[in-house]
């Protein structure tokens, strides 16, 4: 789905990415894990085309990618970005929209979504009025909204109690099963234990281990992936 070759970004004197190789397999969950301050969201940027890498290049789907491919992907950043004083419907609407879909269809694919998570009666409420997490389900929905075959996931368990956590997993699990590619970024390691069939652990902005998360475990036998990540970032 996704080939990163030789990507490098530097800020000033500060190199936030060195040289980085990753391939994301079609149709599995991806695990990009590190510490804060890595690098992670950078080459989550440079995959969106938000900025541009110093060096390097991405392959997606086996073509060089494009700002046409932006479009495929579903993005859901760290940092939130739902107005405020806007309505919850009106503006999931919006946003599908900006996406490619027609304002019927976006209705109706989100009263599907909102039924299915039981946040129906939210649709009129602004967006001020709902908690981080209620913020974060309708972010959610707005991201998966139009389809996209790529999807990259920057925390998203951030401001989530147990049990919409959870909800949340299964679908993810569910849009893995339709065919869905996932990119996951995060540093909770039993999170990604649980969701992952692949992982690249990148620290102070190289990756430092890759591969497939059982072969992973196979080679670290009686390590669980929080172990493992405090190891490998000591070295």
């Amino acid at each position: 789905m996704l080939q990163i070759n030789n990507i490098s970004k530097t800020f000033g004197q500060y190199k936030a990415l060195d040289n980085i190789n990753l391939h994301v397999r079609k149709g599995t969950v991806f695990g990009l894990l590190g510490p804060n301050g890595a690098g992670k969201t950078t080459l989550i940027r440079i995959i969106n085309h938000i900025i541009a890498p110093d060096s390097g290049n991405m392959l997606f789907e086996g073509h060089p990618m494009s700002e046409k491919d932006v479009m495929q992907i579903g993005y859901l950043p760290e940092e939130r970005g739902l107005y405020k004083k806007m309505r919850v419907g009106e503006q999931a609407v919006y946003l599908a929209r900006l996406k490619g879909l027609d304002k019927a269809c976006a209705e109706e694919r989100l009263h599907q979504w909102f039924n299915r998570l039981e946040i129906d009666d939210w649709w009129n409420r602004r967006v001020e009025e709902l908690s981080k997490g209620m913020q974060q389900k309708v972010q959610f929905v707005v991201t998966v909204l139009h389809r996209p075959p790529l999807l990259i996931l920057d925390e998203p368990f951030s401001g989530f109690d147990p049990v919409n956590a959870d909800l949340l997993k299964r679908e993810i699990m569910h849009l893995k099963q339709e065919g869905t590619t996932i990119i996951f970024s995060t540093h909770n390691m039993p999170s990604a234990q649980e969701l992952c069939d692949d992982i690249a652990l990148i620290n102070h902005s190289q990756v430092v281990l890759s591969g497939g998360l059982s072969d992973i475990q196979a080679q670290h036998p009686g390590y669980d992936l929080d172990k493992i990540f405090i190891e490998t970032v000591k070295q």
